[in-house]
């Protein structure tokens, strides 16, 4: 009798032992869901921050692409200018200068400059 009553209570026990094992592991599969939930949670707002930011990345980068161009252009047009002014210059403060020559020159670069 003590035998089946070993038998039983080891039955039991083995129940017991196989019972907190089943529980423990869907303890640690619900605490691993729980985990996982929360840091979809907390990640998702910050791929979207990323997303965000990489557009206005790519956005401010053309923009400044264009703002070089437009610098190089305005570089460009300035030096054009100022070597204008320079010969113009040069052609007032020259010892032989004349009225009708600085004309003739003022014309002539005004003509080149229509012409482009």
């Amino acid at each position: 009798m003590l035998s089946i009553l070993g038998v039983l209570g080891g039955a039991g026990g083995l129940a017991a032992i196989a019972t907190v094992v089943v529980q423990r592991g869907k303890f640690k599969a619900d605490a691993a869901d729980t985990l996982t939930d929360a840091a979809l949670t907390l990640v998702q707002p910050l791929r979207t921050r990323v997303a965000e930011l990489e557009e206005t990345a790519l956005v401010t980068r053309a923009q400044l692409e264009a703002t070089r161009e437009q610098v190089q252009q305005l570089r460009a047009t300035v030096w054009d200018l100022r070597r204008t002014l320079d010969r113009w210059r040069e052609a007032i403060l020259a010892q032989d200068a004349t009225l009708r020559r600085v004309r003739a020159m003022v014309q002539d670069g005004e003509d080149d400059r229509h012409r482009r």
